[in-house]
């Protein structure tokens, strides 16, 4: 049995992500052979890949890639802030974004199928994790198709890749105003751009709640009609985009007014968050 040295642990380690205990393992049973190391990881560790199936799988990171009438973005996640920050995870972030923007994939399934190093992403993936020994996942991929995209990802630790994500479609071409409506979107949660596009049945459900809350509350009769709007647009200020105060805008206008003040007109949005 050959004698390993550190120097070959940490070169190992370094070329894999692997750890340290699962690397000197493995050089020791490939009698110090480095690639013959790096095979032995891989086998064993695609054995434990079924294993780490139900794991949860709340850290990662939110990427998003730009190109000429569209943005993509994904969500890549693994187990640990430990291998959230490692240089090999972050690696494989870019690879995978790449890839999938230029499949033009728009759902998972196509994602996942995108060729990436001469096999497919969902392949990569699966080999990555087998070599880092933790479940990682391509969890979403959103695209949004418009004349122009504004992109904000924002650092929940300064150690850690971009947690949340935010893509703005939009027309017009003050990027600023676009990018400060994005920065909006990441912690203001909007669901639609407006009104006409919540489901009817999500507004009949609220129309139905709120009338019975007002009844309850023994409003006058008279009153119902008033009362029921008031708190059904109070409602539609919490989930539509263009209703919502633009929380960064100093004159407290809708989100709607600031951008036709900026020639800008929002015809879609994505918000990733890592573990949501």
């Amino acid at each position: 049995m050959a004698a390993v040295s550190m120097a070959a642990v940490k070169e190992l380690r370094e070329r894999l992500g692997a750890g340290m205990v699962d690397s000197k393992n493995a050089l020791v049973e490939a009698d110090g052979d480095i690639d013959k190391a790096i095979e032995i990881l891989r086998l064993k560790g695609l054995k434990g890949v079924a294993k780490r199936e139900g794991r949860e799988a709340s850290e990662g990171l939110v990427a998003v890639a730009q190109r000429e009438g569209a943005a993509t973005l994904i969500e890549l996640v693994c187990e640990t802030d430990f291998v959230a920050k490692n240089e090999k995870f972050l690696a494989l972030g870019e690879k995978v974004l790449a890839a999938v923007s230029d499949a033009a994939a728009t759902t998972l399934e196509e994602a996942l199928a995108a060729p990436l190093d001469g096999s497919t992403v969902e392949a990569v993936i699966t080999d990555e994790s087998a070599i880092i020994g933790e479940k990682i996942q391509l969890r979403r991929v959103t695209v949004i198709e418009a004349q122009n995209t504004a992109v904000y990802l924002h650092r929940t630790s300064k150690d850690l890749p971009p947690q949340i994500g935010v893509v703005v479609g939009f027309s017009g071409e003050d990027e600023k105003v676009a990018l400060s409506i994005a920065q909006h979107i990441s912690f203001a949660e909007p669901l639609y751009v407006q009104r006409d596009e919540v489901p009817a049945e999500d507004v009949d459900r609220e129309r139905d709640l709120v009338t019975e809350i007002s009844k309850n509350e023994g409003k006058p009769e008279a009153a119902l009609p008033k009362i029921i709007d008031g708190r059904l647009n109070a409602f539609f200020k919490q989930i539509v985009l263009n209703e919502q105060e633009h929380a960064l805008d100093s004159e407290k206008r809708s989100v709607e007014k600031v951008a036709e003040a900026a020639g800008i007109t929002v015809v879609g949005f994505a918000r990733g968050k890592v573990g949501a």
